[in-house]
């Protein structure tokens, strides 16, 4: 269990740092004066860390993964401790795209360490509590961020890194004992690159188009092409390559590729429409960050009931496959309850909305991760840890972009309705409302609740949208594949390996 609270802790700083930035942001432009620069400092940070995660997963494979993991805590430990003393914007993006760099690895490489010590047929509990930090983290994280910066400052929502990732250094550096390959391998150099500048372009695209580019501008369309281009050439060395960075053959088992789409659907799903419950409850009841991260408690605790209780039964009766159908159905239910939001709807209602969608969530999000690693051999088991992981994260910044074009475009669009024939200035209106200078509170009513009902409206239609991909997640569960989860053989644990 030491060994898991540090594997747990090392999550969380993963979790943590992808929202806890995003309440301390405004604050941050203010102190270092780099408004037309903000967007960098999150963007920086997920480039880098897509970028490295497949990498983490493969070098761990091969030399072996206790070393590779302490270097990725280390490097993020860096990078916080360097983005808390910034003094300007440019410092600050630097500094986040190293964190990044160590970032990559903790999420990935603590799956990969539960499926070295933990055999699968026992694994499910332990990845429930993995599931439920996750949970935890992507909703405490605004509450969290908000609290350092109102109290203390923004550099403390990157200090707070520091005590935690120690004390994981050290129990990980005196309790964790793992093997080590002596594997001869020739690093894919060529596969990396490409896959690099594919990734980069394709990020770049989605979190810079509909921000500081048109989605139709040459600029958003070049990279989406260039993603592409060096995509196909990513697969085509991937074929040719010795020792491939994503070895294409593991895409042969129908578990491992339903897992991997599954988890890209989860990303796009939850991450995508979640992350719009906060702004919800800021932009359109009002409340600070704080508050609105204390209204979610609701969603964590179902959360954390359903990925508690679905690991501990996968864990004592050896069937998972189950609980990515059930977990799928809930978020339906969940997703068509809150497109039907009103500006009235009680917090109470809402309680309940978020407690049956966090039930769903935890019902299956880390499942994917375990019906791959049982599928596939043990020494492709970072490889496959990461992809999993990797495919989680591209979900989420394709679901980010899609719903955040939803928002605006359908604002527009019921705002327009609403204020027909009238001489109010949509236009004027939706930028400064979409430009944070608007204190709508201040507005007169007769402006106001028109204002928030379109912005209802508009949230509602997020929902809406997400209900079809939620719908093809429930369809695609049903065609997994459960195999008997594994135990540890005597030859397993020898293999190969020497002690370190």
């Amino acid at each position: 269990m030491i060994i898991i609270s540090a594997l747990m802790l090392a999550m969380l700083l993963s979790a943590l740092d992808q929202t806890i930035v995003s309440t301390a942001l405004p604050q941050i432009a203010k102190d270092l004066h780099g408004l037309n620069k903000l967007s960098w400092v999150a963007t920086a940070y997920l480039l880098t860390s897509a970028i490295v995660t497949p990498l983490y997963g493969k070098i761990s494979d091969l030399i072996g993964r206790k070393k590779v993991f302490q270097f990725a805590i280390i490097v993020f430990l860096v990078g916080s401790a360097l983005c808390g003393i910034s003094q300007t914007m440019d410092q600050l993006v630097f500094f986040r795209a190293l964190q990044g760099l160590g970032g990559g690895g903790l999420m990935s490489l603590s799956f990969a360490i539960v499926g070295d010590i933990i055999p699968p047929r026992d694994r499910g509990k332990y990845q429930g509590y993995f599931g439920a930090v996750f949970g935890l983290a992507s909703i405490a994280g605004p509450l969290l961020g908000g609290l350092l910066t109102e109290h203390l400052s923004w550099h403390w929502i990157f200090y707070v890194n520091l005590p935690i990732g120690i004390l994981a250094l050290i129990a990980i550096a005196y309790r964790l004992h793992l093997p080590v390959r002596k594997v001869k391998f020739k690093f894919d150099y060529i596969g990396s690159i490409l896959m690099s500048i594919s990734l980069v372009a394709l990020l770049l695209a989605l979190t810079l188009g509909g921000v500081s580019y048109a989605w139709s501008s040459s600029m958003i369309i070049s990279l989406f092409v260039a993603s592409l281009i060096f995509g196909i050439a990513f697969v085509y060395v991937e074929t040719k390559a010795e020792q491939p960075i994503i070895p294409l053959r593991l895409f042969r088992g129908s578990i491992f590729t339903i897992s991997a789409i599954l988890s890209l659907l989860s990303g796009l799903i939850l991450l995508g429409t979640i992350i719009f419950l906060p702004e919800y409850q800021q932009i359109v009841r009002g409340y600070s960050p704080t508050e609105s991260g204390l209204l979610l408690l609701p969603l964590v605790g179902g959360l954390f009931f359903a990925s508690l209780t679905s690991g501990r039964l996968i864990t004592r009766f050896g069937k998972y496959k189950l609980f990515p159908i059930f977990g799928t159905l809930v978020i339906c239910l969940g997703l068509y309850l809150f497109s039907q939001i009103k500006l009235d709807t009680s917090e109470f209602t809402l309680s309940i909305w978020m407690i049956i969608t966090g039930i769903g969530i935890g019902s299956f999000m880390q499942v994917m991760t375990l019906a791959a690693q049982n599928a596939v051999d043990r020494t492709d088991l970072g490889t496959a840890t990461a992809i999993i992981t990797f495919f989680r994260s591209i979900g989420s910044s394709i679901g980010t972009a899609i719903f955040g074009i939803i928002l605006t475009t359908t604002f527009t669009t019921h705002l327009t309705k609403i204020f027909a024939g009238s001489h109010f200035n949509i236009a004027q209106s939706i930028n400064n409302i979409t430009a944070g200078n608007y204190n709508l509170s201040t507005l007169p009513a007769t402006i106001r609740i028109p204002i928030l009902s379109a912005l209802t409206l508009s949230f509602r239609d997020i929902f809406l949208v997400a209900i079809p991909f939620a719908a093809v997640a429930f369809f695609i569960a049903l065609l997994l594949k459960e195999t008997p989860l594994k135990q540890f053989t005597k030859d397993e644990a020898k293999a190969d390996i020497v002690g370190m």
